[in-house]
């Protein structure tokens, strides 16, 4: 098992210069109504079920570019501009990884009525509280916490992880709570029972009564990689999607 808070610090070093971050891709998603994307490199999280590509997964240093802040945040206004979206998005990888980067492009988005949707799995948000506090002087952000499990033996099955970083992802939904940040939970469900999930909602409830009622679960999608890794691991699942049914 890794320490999931030192692998998000390395993975770091490789991935973010100052202000500047590394991306693989800008794209426009049909997710959420309709959203323009940025995919960003490296996560500090080796998730059994996630849909990005190995290549992009295990060797963050052979794919993607450096690019700043005021080039991320142009060319999603751009993608968003000509589908006529209102909402933008970083994914892909941990956008959190890169803090200078972040807070940057968040800032760029002042004044241009869109909201920001920043999918994170929470982890150095729960370890560094400032880092909620960077985040709450803007309220087009919604930060959306995306769990790995109900509980921390889920965590650890599916990442691969020691269980203290469930810890630091619920820790991290109380920091932006506290800092009056807009944020929602989702948790991957495909994996867990209806007990494990109660467990999850009334640890929720602990920080936030309303969040617990609305959590998002997330379902496994069968691209033929994460089948294959699923496989490979012996994980089972209760729930599951082909590529194209959702």
């Amino acid at each position: 098992m890794y320490d999931s808070l030192a692998r998000h610090i390395a993975m770091g070093k490789l991935v973010a210069r100052g202000d500047g971050r590394k991306y693989y891709r800008f794209r426009a998603d049909r997710w959420y109504g309709g959203i323009a994307t940025a995919d960003a490199v490296g996560c500090g999280l080796l998730c059994k079920f996630c849909w990005v590509s190995d290549k992009v997964r295990n060797r963050p240093n052979d794919v993607g570019s450096f690019y700043t802040p005021r080039s991320v945040a142009g060319r999603l206004m751009a993608i968003a501009s000509s589908k006529r979206f209102r909402q933008v998005r970083i994914s892909g990888g941990e956008p959190t990884i890169g803090r200078e980067h972040l807070i940057a492009v968040i800032r760029e988005f002042q004044g241009h009525r869109y909201t920001f949707i920043l999918e994170t799995n929470g982890i150095l948000i729960g370890h560094f509280k400032g880092y909620a506090e960077d985040i709450s002087p803007f309220p087009f952000v919604h930060v959306r916490v995306s769990l790995k499990g109900c509980t921390a033996d889920e965590f650890t099955v599916l990442t691969g992880a020691k269980p203290d970083g469930f810890e630091l992802q619920l820790r991290a939904v109380k920091n932006l709570v506290d800092a009056g940040v807009n944020c929602w939970v989702a948790v991957m469900g495909s994996f867990s029972t209806g007990e494990t999930f109660s467990r999850l909602a009334e640890r929720i409830a602990t920080i936030d009564e309303a969040l617990a009622q609305r959590i998002e679960i997330e379902e496994l999608i069968l691209y033929p990689r994460v089948e294959a890794r699923l496989k490979r691991e012996g994980i089972r699942y209760y729930r599951a999607y082909k590529p194209g049914t959702i």
